[in-house]
């Protein structure tokens, strides 16, 4: 109930529950957004996950690190090909088709410390601002043991992360109104 100059009303039932409401509509989005975004970044891993679990399966059997990297050139700045490059047991390149200002680039350390004990490492990287990569690290045994690095850039996903977000938010705010909306008009009716 509440108080309207000295007189005492009760809120409508549609009016009284559109908080609940409000809170169930956001949790709900949230969620949903919570869910594709997941499913979209996970996604961006899956050529690399081939792409390393191959390489190194061929470097174990014994190929040449120059026989497993794709041939060409991938400018980590402005490509969204798929990129990989080989690392010997110490973590330096032995062969790529990345590079990033005429260099081949190599993640933080602590990627192959993970990736030595756990066989591989999915992560982000971030070889400079602006360059964000969704990595793959695998580690391979046989007589050179090393690591298989396979990459992608995270542009194209990052626009589809923001889209989402966009289109979360709109069906949040729409709702919320319409809900709200309606919880209006039916204390009107029902007064």
């Amino acid at each position: 109930m509440t108080e309207f100059r000295g007189e005492t009303r009760r809120l409508s039932p549609g009016l009284a529950v559109w908080p609940v409401l409000a809170v169930a509509i956001t949790l709900l989005c949230a969620l949903v957004h919570l869910a594709v975004q997941q499913d979209i970044r996970l996604g961006a891993n899956d050529p690399q996950i081939q792409l390393a679990h191959d390489a190194a399966a061929a470097l174990a059997q014994g190929k040449r690190p120059a026989d497993v990297v794709p041939s060409g050139t991938v400018d980590l700045a402005t490509s969204l090909a798929t990129h990989v490059t080989v690392f010997d047991a110490q973590g330096r390149p032995l062969a790529s088709s990345a590079s990033l200002e005429g260099a081949t680039p190599a993640p933080p350390a602590g990627v192959f410390d993970y990736a030595r004990t756990h066989e591989e490492d999915r992560f982000t990287w971030q070889p400079r601002p602006g360059v964000r990569i969704a990595a793959v690290l695998v580690h391979h045994a046989g007589a050179s043991p090393g690591f298989v690095l396979a990459g992608r850039s995270l542009r194209e996903v990052e626009d589809r992360e923001s889209q989402l977000t966009a289109t979360v938010a709109l069906a949040w705010t729409l709702t919320l109104g319409a809900t709200l909306a309606v919880a209006f008009l039916g204390a009107r009716v029902f007064r």
